[in-house]
């Protein structure tokens, strides 16, 4: 598993390894002899139980055999699962193609009632145009991923934006200004991202803040992110795709989206950085 710069991850890794090292004393065994168990190096078992080195599912099998404890590996796998779960890189999220990564999203839109998005380098998934996602995901196949299906991944995250016209749910959409005039795909592109951008604003259910760009700020911008209830978070990194559970750091970047939302403007304000910068493009 790739390090995570998440305590989530970190956290979830403690956890197993407190496990497994709980199994290990409940067999009265030590790290030594479970390494013998197992023909590994007496080391290995040292840094599984201190979490400095990541169980693989081989692993937990073997430790689980050697303390006796078959009928705990099922659990354990899991746990590792939902470890690994919390840091992918985008060549594993993506080795089967952009499709399936965008499905694999859906049941977490689906199931959330309040979203918040914070955007500081593109507009964000839920509210992108169909050229526009188009552009985005190009840009990334021919960048990261060897399997073209293009076309059914823009269908499937475009499809996925059903959610906003769905009953019950809440959308705050925070994005920097330089976002409005940093296009890809285009002026074309870009033109139609920005008008439908002013379409999105307009509906009930959904708060669309510009943070404008200025000299003197109190909150730089931030990578990218996503709040989903106050469940979970997920970010977006250049290296892959981090989600965050704990608690603590999902409130640290709900305190990080409030603060933000404190510099956008919104209405009447940030429809007219919308439309300046449709125009300046016409």
């Amino acid at each position: 598993m790739a390090e995570s710069p998440s305590s989530s991850a970190q956290q979830a890794r403690r956890i197993l390894a407190d496990r497994l090292a709980g199994l290990c004393r409940d067999a009265g065994l030590t790290g030594r002899e479970i390494a013998v168990r197992c023909g590994w190096h007496p080391s290995k078992s040292s840094r599984i139980m201190n979490a400095r080195t990541p169980p693989s599912a081989g692993d937990i099998r073997a430790w689980c055999r050697a303390c006796d404890a078959e009928d705990q590996t099922a659990d354990l796998l899991a746990s590792l699962r939902n470890a690994e779960g919390m840091w992918v890189g985008w060549r594993r999220m993506e080795q089967a193609g952009l499709k399936r990564a965008q499905e694999a999203r859906l049941p977490l839109f689906e199931r959330t009632r309040r979203f918040r998005s914070y955007s500081s380098w593109f507009v964000p998934g839920l509210i992108q145009t169909r050229g526009y996602t188009g552009a985005v995901l190009r840009a990334v196949q021919r960048r990261r991923v060897e399997v073209d299906d293009v076309a059914e991944a823009v269908a499937a995250r475009v499809e996925r934006q059903r959610v906003l016209y769905e009953g019950g749910r809440r959308f705050a959409f925070l994005i920097e200004e330089p976002v409005l005039r940093n296009g890809i795909g285009g002026s074309d592109v870009l033109v139609g991202q920005l008008g439908h951008l002013l379409t999105v604003g307009s509906l009930p259910n959904v708060s669309l803040g510009v943070i404008p760009t200025g000299p003197d700020r109190s909150r730089m911008p931030v990578e990218g992110f996503w709040i989903f209830d106050a469940a979970q978070t997920n970010v977006e990194l250049v290296s892959g795709y981090l989600t965050i559970t704990q608690p603590s750091e999902v409130t640290m970047y709900a305190e990080a989206f409030a603060e933000l939302a404190a510099l956008a403007v919104y209405g009447a304000s940030a429809r007219e950085l919308i439309t300046s910068a449709r125009d300046a493009l016409e």
